[in-house]
C-alpha cells in the first residue's frame, strides 16, 4: 500500500492528511508539501499504519521544525521520542 497524501486547507493552518505506510521514497513529496504550505503545517498522522526509520527521523525533524503532529499512534509516538533522545545524547 501506497502513501497517501491529502491537504486540507484551514483558515489558520492546513493539514495534510496521510493514510497508508509512510516510507522514505515519499519523503520528498511530503517535504515538498510542506514547503510548499504557506500556512503553518498540521501532519494528521491517524490513518498510517507503518513508518520506517527515515520517516521517523523526518517526523522528529518536522516536530521540532514547528510542524504539528496530529493522531500520532502511540508506537510512532515513542519512537520519535526516542530518536530524539538519541539526538541529544550524540551531540
Amino acid at each position: 500500500m501506497a502513501l497517501r497524501i491529502e491537504r486540507v486547507p484551514r483558515r489558520l493552518f492546513t493539514i495534510l492528511r496521510l493514510s497508508g505506510r509512510l516510507q522514505s521514497e515519499h519523503l520528498e513529496e511530503l517535504k515538498a508539501q510542506i514547503e510548499t504550505s504557506v500556512q503553518q503545517v498540521v501532519l494528521d498522522l491517524e490513518g498510517v499504519n507503518l513508518v520506517d526509520q527515515d520517516s521517523v527521523c523526518f517526523l522528529a525533524a518536522c516536530e521540532a521544525n514547528g510542524v504539528e503532529l496530529s493522531h500520532c499512534s502511540p508506537y510512532i509516538r515513542d519512537w520519535i521520542s526516542r530518536e530524539k533522545a538519541t539526538r541529544s545524547a550524540g551531540r
